[in-house]
């Protein structure tokens, strides 16, 4: 079958891996209103091209806090990677080297922080915490990654509880026997979440940034107010997101929450933003609207269950041609 689009990736992926891991992949939370309106919300938002531009020659890289990457589109962190294919975050950190753009790798990886890092050396990489009741466990966390060269810390604010899963809760969902949740092995069991931290305030902000000196990204924003006290708290940047439609449903769609957040921020951190991402036009939608990047969460993962780094690359590579066709046409 020639994979043309994402959403063949999405049909392979839906067909080849095991329901559970599917479902798990997949699931939104409740009525996965605000999983589908992702999607949806693009589909609503139409483009004025512009014709006889010269369009002969295009540029389609990027920085994010001063690092260069290929295109504007990054890998948004997931758990499980091994879920997908065999070698799990592994395969996708090298599939981001190759492709020349920045993967955030989640506490919830399948692999070690030293395996990712080990699997893709050079590759720019960013690590998404969650906060446990266990602060030292997260500080030892944070004080890893810097030390493994990772260059951004990436905090999650959308999680003081995990969002109901339906699907999830039929299938008794927990990870297979095999794998782990490498980088907390000892502190952690799966899918009782409890471990994590409702109190976190924004407070908690200066205290990462007493632990390390990576720039912080917060992710789980859609509102000026908290746009505006992310810029009080010092974070680098703002990532746009509803944690792909699985936590609270019903709220905005990320592309709909954008315009917002980056009116407040007026330029003083960058803006990113994930969720319903599906084709190079959604990308230069989302630059229009004054993201200076987004991040692909499911995607990844279909492309990893197809044919793992290589399935991966394939899914950058037509994000990379759609999004310079995108900015061609429109001028």
């Amino acid at each position: 079958m020639a994979m043309v689009c994402l959403s063949d990736f999405e049909a392979y992926a839906k067909k080849y891996l095991p329901k559970i891991a599917w479902d798990y992949f997949a699931a939104g939370a409740d009525d996965c209103t605000t999983r589908d309106e992702n999607i949806l919300a693009y589909k609503r938002i139409r483009f004025r091209p512009r014709m006889l531009r010269d369009v002969s020659v295009m540029d389609i890289r990027t920085k994010i806090l001063g690092s260069e990457i290929s295109f504007p589109v990054g890998i948004a962190p997931t758990g499980f990677h091994q879920l997908a294919w065999p070698d799990g975050e592994k395969s996708t950190a090298r599939a981001a080297r190759a492709m020349n753009t920045c993967y955030i790798a989640s506490t919830y990886s399948t692999c070690t922080l030293e395996e990712i890092s080990a699997a893709a050396p050079g590759g720019l990489r960013w690590f998404q915490l969650y906060i446990h009741r266990n602060r030292a466990a997260s500080q030892q966390l944070v004080q890893r990654a810097e030390a493994l060269g990772f260059q951004g810390l990436v905090l999650t604010a959308d999680l003081p509880y995990t969002g109901k899963r339906r699907d999830d809760v039929r299938n008794g969902f927990r990870l297979p026997p095999h794998m782990k949740v490498k980088n907390l092995e000892r502190a952690f069991e799966v899918c009782k979440m409890s471990l994590l931290d409702p109190s976190i305030t924004w407070n908690d902000i200066y205290w990462l940034r007493s632990l390390t000196h990576l720039p912080i990204i917060i992710k789980g924003i859609l509102t000026r107010e908290d746009a505006e006290l992310a810029v009080r708290h010092g974070v680098q940047a703002i990532i746009v997101s509803n944690h792909g439609g699985r936590q609270l449903d019903e709220g905005p769609a990320t592309i709909d929450a954008l315009a917002e957040v980056v009116e407040a921020v007026r330029g003083r951190v960058e803006v990113y933003v994930d969720g319903g991402i599906r084709k190079g036009s959604d990308v230069l939608k989302a630059l229009a609207l004054g993201a200076k990047c987004v991040f692909i969460g499911r995607p990844a993962l279909w492309g990893l269950a197809y044919k793992g780094e290589e399935g991966l690359q394939d899914v950058l590579r037509i994000l990379q041609d759609e999004f310079r066709l995108s900015m061609a046409l429109a001028g």
